[in-house]
């Protein structure tokens, strides 16, 4: 048989990647009669890669091998150590050098992970047995159903009067809502309160600034003491949007992203200006706050449901005023659907000035419109979110973002 160099990606991910898990093994075992090491995964991946050439026959039989391998070592080691995941893992290595014929890159991303899995024994037992308490995993599991269950089933198309509500995106935004505020209960765990509530506002407004607001408003609500500095991360949030807004007209319309630059630069700035100094003011405190995290939890189902209520109702609003207004005008469209999503907006404009429909000069003033009254819609999910006292905050932040970008508009003109 001529050797065909198109197996030899297969049989090199195979080897590897059984190298990889068997060193790992290797390491772990702390019985020195263990019948699985390193050259006992290596040559079980080499198997499941010649099994595949050579099936069904081949392939049959290898598993076989692999199955009294596994059987003798639990008979072997179960009194020692009653788990399965060596034996387990002597399986996957079989089946992963098989596919390693088929999909090399894709059976090598699978041994790395098999083997960094297998590696974090000791972090993931600590997580799960000291550090996850009984609230988290609960709030964990809802979050999964939010998304794994209730997600799929609800219908994504526009129903109810004037046709802008989508429940599924309604419930993807209230499971937004849910998972920020998560990521900013880990940040808050894994890098303290003052540096790890500002990445979470900052990666956060990546996804979704109205909803981090609203998050960060249910942080500050859940930990008083927290509250400066969730209204920083909200604000910081903001800089999320100006860099998107740049992205999306940089790609559709590079002539009005340069008649534009300077608002978007002017409140990207006072945005990091305003965030940053309330985080320094904010710094101890929210170290302070970090034994009183222990009690609260990673979000509120209640708040979240409530946000996305609110949203709901200003969604509403906003299409009854785009229905008053009317769709001739390109300014006030642009400000109506501003306050549903800015980024859509932006969108609509960029294509508009990209084709001509309209000046640079009117597209950069409806840009400003609607940048402002998604403000408002970001003011609302404050005091949805963290109430009157969080939301006079966010309205201040805001005002002062928006206010520098209608300066910078002003001298551009």
């Amino acid at each position: 048989m001529a050797l065909d160099v198109a197996v030899l990606p297969g049989f090199l991910a195979a080897l590897g990647g059984g190298l990889l898990v068997g060193i790992e093994r290797e390491r772990s075992q702390s019985s020195s009669n263990t019948i699985a090491g390193v050259r006992t995964y290596t040559l079980a991946a080499l198997t499941g890669a010649i099994g595949q050439l050579l099936e069904p026959i081949g392939f049959v039989l290898g598993g076989l091998m692999i199955g009294v391998l596994v059987l003798a070592s639990y008979q072997t080691s179960r009194k020692e150590d009653p788990g399965l995941t060596g034996e387990l893992a002597l399986i996957a290595v079989f089946l992963l050098g098989a596919l390693a014929m088929r999909a090399p890159q894709l059976a090598a991303a699978l041994f790395v992970l098999v083997a960094a899995l297998l590696a974090s024994k000791q972090t993931l037992h600590r997580f799960t047995r000291q550090l996850l308490s009984d609230a988290e995993l609960a709030d964990l599991l809802l979050l999964a159903a939010s998304v794994a269950i209730v997600l799929p089933l609800l219908p994504d198309r526009t129903v109810g009067p004037l046709g802008v509500l989508n429940p599924r995106k309604l419930w993807l935004l209230v499971v937004l809502v849910m998972s920020i505020n998560a990521a900013g209960y880990i940040a808050l765990r894994l890098f303290g309160g003052s540096r790890g509530i500002l990445l979470a506002g900052l990666l956060g407004g990546f996804v979704s600034s109205t909803a981090t607001i609203g998050g960060m408003g249910q942080r500050a609500r859940a930990l008083p003491q927290l509250r400066r500095s969730a209204v920083a991360a909200a604000l910081l949030s903001n800089v999320a949007t100006v860099i998107q807004l740049a992205i999306i007209l940089g790609v559709l319309a590079p002539t009005l992203l340069l008649a534009f630059a300077l608002p978007l630069a002017a409140a990207g700035l006072v945005a990091s200006a305003i965030a940053l100094t309330m985080a320094w003011h904010a710094r101890h405190e929210a170290d302070q706050a970090q034994p009183a995290l222990s009690l609260s939890r990673p979000f509120d189902l209640v708040h979240a449901l409530a946000f996305g209520a609110i949203v709901a109702v200003a969604l509403l609003g906003a299409a009854a005023l785009g229905n008053w207004i009317g769709e001739s005008g390109v300014l006030a469209a642009a400000a109506a659907s501003g306050l549903a999503d800015v980024h859509a907006a932006a969108v609509t404009v960029g294509e508009l000035a990209a084709t001509g429909a309209i000046a640079t000069r009117e597209a950069s003033i409806a840009l400003a419109l609607a940048f402002i009254t998604n403000s408002l819609m970001k003011c609302v999910a404050a005091l949805g979110g963290g109430g009157g006292r969080f939301a006079r905050a966010i309205l201040a932040g805001v005002t002062a973002i928006d206010l520098a970008l209608v300066a910078a508009m002003s001298i551009n003109s």
